[in-house]
């Protein structure tokens, strides 16, 4: 009898892991050999020196702007929107979006324009007054509004990171299924419309445009690889690889103005994951697992300097038991970078050595 329950019991476990119902179609693709931590790519404690700020204020600062002032402003995962003076004290609040914001960045007027998962793209008045700028694009709702990067005239480069998988389903879900629903957006305030630049991309995250304006990276956390898009020139319109098969996750991305991309890598490449990218029903399987049995992030702060030839300048890590992870992006200010995070209960930042030539660090 005790046999006959066991393969009872048995059963029911094999039957659920391979037909349960799951949200997700996986796609079979083939992962590229990650690239080995050493070289440019060297694990290094460079960011254990790192300077937590806002703690206890909030969970998930998952990005940050500065004003010309030198004030921080981050959204929590409550929807909070809260400024910090420049030294990081005196959280206030200046809104709250009743949704998830992510993505921020000031427009010319100096407004806060902020990529917000559940309420689209919404612009900040200094007064605290929000306006939704924009919720769908060809007739298909936003349903995970990442990141945004504007340029001198106001317009609004931004991702909607899956049309299918909200970040209530976490990026886990589009990730795993590897089916292309990440888009690359054009909002301009001038007509008020919006015009999907790219689709069909592996989780679309992190918006960063060029020193002049004349091409716009964008991160795809899903392929580990960074598309670029041409704004000027004779290539305008079209896009091509800048960086691929980065040795980490990439989340965001941004531009310190100067020939610098900063580059958030959310971890190091999870060989699990790699491992079944070429195998959809394993990949189904898995996402039926009890969550720590699925495979995990290292808790590993990482960073990279790519110059606008894609050639990495700058390696910061932190692989420490109390690292500041996971790092979701990264803003520069002066000689200073302020860390995000999705996850953590604080921001950090990081003073770059005064030294700093733009090589490997």
């Amino acid at each position: 009898m005790k046999k006959i329950l066991a393969l009872l019991v048995f059963a029911s476990i094999v039957a659920y892991l391979l037909f349960w119902p799951v949200p997700i179609e996986p796609v079979a693709w083939d992962a590229p050999e990650a690239p080995a931590l050493e070289g440019d790519y060297a694990v290094n404690d460079k960011l254990a020196s790192v300077s937590r700020i806002g703690e206890g204020e909030g969970i998930g600062p998952e990005d940050v702007a500065v004003d010309g002032q030198g004030k921080l402003y981050v959204g929590y995962e409550d929807g909070r929107i809260v400024r910090f003076d420049a030294n990081g004290k005196n959280p206030d609040l200046i809104a709250n979006t009743g949704g998830r914001p992510l993505g921020l960045d000031f427009d010319p007027l100096g407004n806060l324009i902020v990529a917000d998962g559940y309420k689209g793209l919404l612009s900040i008045a200094e007064s605290g007054a929000v306006t939704t700028l924009s919720l769908e694009a060809e007739g298909i709702p936003f349903a995970f509004t990442d990141d945004v990067d504007v340029d001198s005239k106001g317009i609004a480069y931004f991702t909607d990171a899956s049309s299918k998988f909200g970040p209530a389903m976490k990026a886990r879900d589009d990730v795993l299924e590897h089916g292309g629903h990440g888009r690359f957006l054009k909002y301009d305030p001038a007509t008020g419309s919006t015009e999907v630049l790219l689709d069909g991309l592996q989780f679309a995250n992190g918006v960063a445009l060029s020193e002049n304006e004349d091409f716009v990276l964008v991160t795809e956390t899903g392929n580990y690889s960074i598309v670029r898009y041409w704004l000027k020139g004779d290539k305008a319109g079209t896009h091509d690889i800048f960086f691929e098969n980065l040795p980490g996750i990439p989340d965001g991305i941004s531009a310190n103005g100067d020939g610098t991309f900063w580059v958030a890598l959310f971890s190091p490449r999870n060989a699990m994951l790699d491992n079944m990218s070429d195998k959809p029903l394993l990949r189904k399987v898995a996402f039926r697992l009890p969550q720590f049995l699925q495979p995990q992030p290292a808790h590993h702060g990482f960073v990279l300097g790519l110059n606008e030839q894609g050639e990495v300048t700058h390696n910061l890590q932190d692989a420490g038991k109390g690292a500041f992870a996971p790092i979701t992006s990264i803003e520069q200010f002066g000689n200073t970078l302020y860390l995000g995070s999705l996850t953590a209960p604080t921001f950090a930042a990081f003073t770059l050595p005064e030294n700093d030539q733009g090589k490997p660090q």
